[in-house]
This record gives structure tokens, sequence and C-alpha cells, in this order.
């Protein structure tokens, strides 16, 4: 892993990268350098868009900070291992909070379903994308999240590509070993669906048409029922020890999720 800069702050910014270019801060962002952080004209900052890497720049500005001077590039662009996270919505505070966990863990996209047993039916795609740009910017985290639309659960699984390797949490799952029943999975090539049910869990029905799904796994999370906030990191704790980018203490630079270790699905 490249040796980040824990001091330095981070601001995720909507515009090209490169040496010399200028950019114009919007007011909260100013507001966020001169009157939370303090930070003066001629001090730096470290900014990133997702796409061209991390860059030092300068604060510019005379009364208050109105804009940035890119001066060199300290990262190149990453990409995240292709692990999407499908949840069940949760109301605002603990969907806030898991939002920011399955950034942290390295999600590369976040799929809201919704289930027979959904807490909430609408979900604020704006409010879920400031808090991926949160995460990413107090972690060093360099690609931001794709957020997608809430979706019903059988359209989703309608529409997933069949090769994707669909990793299903099931409290009702007898899987006593979870990261042996992850590492046991074949070609995992294609991506991985992370899927975390609601809190009064899958329906009947719900549960039956998973089960029918091409490269599933039905896993558990230990012997405890877990929230679902509790449940993302768990889950994704594991697939990327087992599967994802934790495999390689170097970390990987190409986006893809490394294959598993040969055996029995």
């Amino acid at each position: 892993m490249p040796e980040l800069d824990f001091r330095a702050p981070r601001l995720f910014v909507d515009a090209p990268l490169r040496e010399g270019e200028r950019i114009a801060l919007e007011r909260n962002q100013s507001n966020y350098l001169g009157n939370v952080l303090r930070l003066a004209a001629g001090e730096t900052i470290l900014v990133f868009n997702g796409r061209d890497g991390e860059w030092q720049a300068a604060i510019e500005g005379r009364k208050r900070p109105d804009g940035l001077s890119i001066v060199a590039q300290t990262r190149p662009q990453d990409r995240l291992p292709d692990i999407a996270y499908v949840f069940a919505p949760l109301k605002h505070a603990r969907l806030d909070y898991m939002v920011q966990k399955a950034v942290e863990m390295g999600a590369s996209s976040l799929q809201p379903v919704l289930t027979r047993h959904t807490q909430v039916s609408r979900v604020n795609g704006e409010r879920m994308r400031a808090n991926v740009i949160e995460a990413a910017e107090q972690c060093g985290i360099l690609s931001l999240a794709d957020v997608a639309e809430p979706i019903a659960l059988n359209r989703f699984l309608d529409k997933r590509e069949a090769s994707r390797l669909l990793v299903f949490c099931d409290e009702a799952s007898d899987v006593a070993g979870p990261v042996q029943a992850l590492q046991a999975v074949q070609a995992a090539g294609s991506g991985i669906d992370v899927l975390i049910g609601p809190e009064g869990g899958f329906a009947g029905e719900e549960r039956e048409l998973l089960l029918r799904q091409p490269s599933i796994l039905r896993l558990s999370l230990g012997p405890r029922i877990l929230r679902a906030d509790t449940a993302a990191v768990a889950a994704l704790a594991l697939v990327q020890a087992a599967l994802g980018d934790w495999r390689n203490s170097q970390g990987r630079t190409d986006g893809r999720v490394p294959s598993p270790l040969a055996g029995e699905g």
C-alpha cells in the first residue's frame, strides 16, 4: 500500500486534475477549508476526483479560500475490486453508517433492493452519495463507489449477470465456516454481489427465489443475529479477506477481484 499522509486534509472535487489546473471552490468547500479547518491562502491540501488520482493543491484567495491551484500528483488512480454491496435500505442514521462502512470496506457499488420486509421504500440517493464522498475523503480512498437507484429484489435478480458470484448472507443458513465456504468458491472473476437482507429477514418466497440463482453461495455470518448495518461490515470483511484485495498485502490496482482458491462450490 502506498504511504498515506493522514494529517493532510483531503477534498473531493468534481473537476479534471492535472498540474497547473485552477479550480474554483464551491461555497461549502470554501467554508470548510476557511472556517472549519482554519486554512488560508498558500497552505496545501490533497484533492481527488475519483478519476485522476490524488494531487496536492495550494489554496488561493484573499479574505477566504475561493480556489485551488493543482501542484503535483501524490498517488496515481487505482480501482476498487468488483464487489457490489446489495442491501435492503434502512432508516437515515443507520443507512448513513452502513454506506460509510461499505465504502471503507472497499465496495465498488451500492445497490439498494426493496424486499417484503424492507423498513423504508424511499432512498435519498444524494445523501448516499454525500456519505460515499465523506468516507472516501476521510479514509484516503481514491475511487468513488457508484450509487444505484433502488430496485425490487426480483428485478435486481432478473437483470444481474449470471456469471457474478452472489454471496447470499442468510441467517437461516447452516454453513458454519464462512471463510472456508468463501475460499472453496470456484470462479469470481466476473465480480461479486454481497447481499444483506432487511431487519425482518427475507420472506419465504424471496429465499426460494434467491436459492434458485446461478453462482450463489449461501453464507452464515455466525451464531448470532446481526443488525443489518453490522452485517454489512462482517460480510464485506469476510469477502475481502477470502476473495478480495485483502488477500494481497500490496493491494491491487487493476479493479478485478482475484480468482478465489479452487474447490467445490
